[in-house]
């Protein structure tokens, strides 16, 4: 396995670390809150170093091909279901439960729109695109500044959701073109 894939499952696996500093953060506990800001950042930093030492070495596999958008859709839903619905979260740093639902539904129609592509078409060549980098980019920001400031803000959260659906009509359109394609 190379390092960049490595680097990829590293992401997955801070994940649980992340919502435990959420899920134990307390009045009694307000360094967790600093330490789940810590591990986002680090999981964020992965995101955007990965795909480059891949790209730098050669070394883009199938695994990190699917792998990474994986990672970043585990680790952006679970921070924005848990900065939404954790008890001992403080009030004025909860996510509504709007934004939350807007990100969670852009990722199930993409990977249910390439699970339909690969079943009726036997490949996908769905790639990554910039309006999907940027929306990743503007939903990772929208929770460390969250976490950094420790308060909800619109400022930040209101991109993010804006590029999500754009980005998820787009994902929408490449797919449809997709699949119109003999």
């Amino acid at each position: 396995m190379n390092l960049a894939n490595r680097i990829t499952i590293f992401r997955i696996l801070l994940i649980p670390f992340f919502i435990a500093s959420l899920l134990y953060y307390s009045e009694a506990k307000p360094y967790l809150r600093l330490v789940a800001l810590a591990i986002f950042a680090i999981a964020a930093f992965t995101d955007a170093i990965d795909g480059g030492i891949a790209r730098s070495r050669g070394q883009i596999t199938e695994l990190g091909t699917i792998l990474d958008p994986i990672a970043d859709k585990l680790l952006i839903s679970s921070a924005f279901i848990s900065l939404s619905i954790i008890g001992s979260i403080p009030n004025e740093l909860r996510i509504p439960a709007g934004v939350v639902l807007a990100v969670i539904t852009r990722d199930i129609v993409i990977v249910l729109g390439a699970l339909i592509i690969y079943f009726l078409k036997g490949n996908i060549a769905i790639k990554p695109s910039w309006l999907g980098k940027i929306t990743t980019f503007l939903q990772m920001l929208a929770i460390l500044m969250t976490l950094a400031v420790f308060k909800y803000n619109k400022f930040f959260i209101y991109p993010a959701v804006l590029f999500t659906v754009i980005s998820g009509i787009d994902y929408i359109w490449r797919g449809s073109k997709q699949l119109n394609e003999a």
